[in-house]
């Protein structure tokens, strides 16, 4: 591999670090805040993104607890997701990147991505439903605004993976003739 590339994929390795961490924070603030609105939620202006629902939790706390199981399952779900990547990046061996373990790891990533952009689209038509109820969830919806790019996100890392999967049995046939 030429040292351009060497130097770009391990820039690339940083910058998904930087994005992991900066999605466990986000992960990290929304349960505090989740656990702050339930117990002193005349506090939860002064957090992280002020996400304030109390008034939903006044309102129904049904709508509540599942607007926010849906938030805190999507930012969980992106870090997860990102942790996948970081051992996939971190451990590929790029003068053989047909293994097995490159297989499983972007297989893992098609299912993240799947779920996640799922559970968006899911969590996107209940904040309809409960919109259409008299609650405000105008400010929800940058948590699941992007479900249809991660659905076909999903499918198309899904390909990339059988693509791998292939790759790898030319591979072990291409080893045992020679």
């Amino acid at each position: 591999m030429s040292k351009t590339n060497d130097f770009l994929f391990k820039v690339l390795i940083v910058i998904a670090w930087i994005i992991f961490i900066g999605l466990c924070i986000e992960a990290g603030g929304l349960i505090v805040n989740f656990i702050f609105s339930i117990y002193n939620p005349e506090f939860v202006q002064n957090l992280y993104q002020k996400l304030d629902l109390s008034e939903m939790y006044k309102q129904h706390k049904w709508a509540f607890f599942s607007m926010y199981s849906f938030i805190l399952v999507i930012s969980i779900l992106k870090a997860v997701l990102f942790y996948v990547v970081i051992k996939l990046v971190s451990n590929i061996d790029l003068s053989k990147p047909f293994s097995d373990f490159a297989s499983k790891q972007i297989l893992h990533i098609s299912y993240y991505t799947l779920s996640i952009g799922l559970f968006s689209h899911v969590a996107r038509q209940s904040a309809k439903t409960v919109a259409h109820h008299g609650m405000a969830t105008e400010n929800l919806n940058q948590f699941w605004e992007d479900s249809q790019a991660f659905i076909l996100m999903a499918a198309i890392i899904y390909i990339i993976a059988i693509i791998f999967k292939k790759g790898i049995e030319l591979q072990n046939e291409n080893d045992l003739t020679v």
